[in-house]
């Protein structure tokens, strides 16, 4: 009797001992997180290409004011026109942290880019955005946008000689991205021509024809600019600056009319000019100034050859830094004539292309 009252005090103490375990409050224990995000540098891809405007100074042959200049053939620039780059911009961070994006002159902040609102589906292909092996495609707004670079060149005082230039863009924590396609420019290069001859015709006699030196005229912009210089010549009238009752032909002016001259440039000369005579010589038009009295493309340029370069200019009749180009003149003078014409001008000029 006393056995069988003993195991059931213990069962029951068992069963006792069991059930707080089943009700008791849950506990649990947690793990800090640590997520660093990447301060991602911007990228900035070059699209379409760079565009060159000209100034409203001085025209060109082809170019107006803030049109496209089409006639420029090296990396080179004067004040008033302007170099112009349009850009994608992208930061994973977010386009917003994007705090400026520029032009630089050897690493110098020169001209601030403008931010478009255009927001185009897919990306530009000429842009040729990537990341390492990651061709991207779609446009996405929350990380990217174009921007529109203009730089203007300012006066030589500011602005002179070779240059390193491109676009960069820098966000809220001084990150900066770099566009690839940086390029070097020589801005408002000094451009003058080397003359070296005289025109000296002596003891000329009336009815006949004399013939000069050659006379040397040659590009002597900057070294290292790249200036193209296109040649032209022009002439005035000449008078006897003494009182010796001149006259040739009618009166005391001996006509412009009467000189001629054969140039050579390299493979080119006037001999296959369509203005020359038999003798290969090119009449010499009226210009006291460039373009002045008449403009002066395709009627004053030295050589006309049959090859042309870039938007209709002579092959023959262009000049790069330190060449030169050599002229012969030829008098036609008149029969009676009598006096020392030593008033007159003949004017060479280079227009840099």
């Amino acid at each position: 009797m006393k056995k069988i009252l003993l195991s059931l005090l213990v069962m029951s103490v068992l069963v006792l001992s069991v059930i707080p375990g089943v009700f008791a409050t849950s506990v649990g224990s947690g793990k800090g997180v640590t997520i660093v995000t990447e301060d991602f540098a911007p990228l900035v891809w070059q699209c379409d290409h760079r565009v060159v405007y000209d100034d409203g100074t001085e025209p060109g042959r082809i170019s107006m004011d803030s049109e496209e200049l089409v006639e420029r053939l090296n990396n080179y620039a004067f004040e008033g026109e302007q170099i112009q780059w349009k850009v994608l911009v992208m930061d994973k961070n977010g386009i917003d942290k994007v705090k400026d994006v520029y032009a630089t002159l050897d690493g110098g902040i020169e001209a601030n880019c403008n931010r478009l609102s255009w927001n185009p589906e897919s990306i530009l292909d000429s842009c040729n955005a990537r990341i390492l092996e990651e061709e991207l495609t779609e446009f996405d707004s929350e990380t990217m946008a174009y921007y529109l670079c203009t730089l203007t060149v300012e006066t030589p005082e500011s602005m002179y000689g070779e240059y390193h230039i491109t676009v960069e863009a820098e966000d809220l924590d001084g990150l900066l991205g770099t566009m690839d396609e940086a390029e070097y420019w020589y801005l408002n290069p000094a451009i003058s021509l080397d003359i070296q001859g005289e025109l000296v015709f002596d003891e000329v006699r009336p009815g006949t024809s004399s013939y000069s030196e050659s006379v040397l005229v040659g590009n002597a912009a900057d070294d290292g600019s790249g200036v193209v210089l296109d040649m032209f010549i022009s002439g005035t009238d000449f008078y006897d600056s003494a009182n010796s009752g001149a006259k040739c032909g009618t009166t005391n002016q001996l006509s412009l009319s009467a000189f001629n001259y054969y140039a050579t440039s390299g493979a080119y000369s006037t001999h296959d000019d369509s203005r020359s005579d038999a003798e290969g010589y090119v009449p010499i038009k009226y210009g006291i100034g460039f373009n002045d009295p008449t403009p002066f493309y395709n009627s004053h340029e030295v050589i006309q050859s049959n090859t042309q370069v870039g938007p209709g200019y002579y092959a023959g009749n262009i000049l790069t830094p330190g060449a030169e180009m050599a002229l012969t003149f030829r008098l036609n003078l008149p029969e009676p004539c009598n006096g020392d014409f030593d008033t007159g001008q003949i004017y060479f000029w280079g227009e840099a292309i």
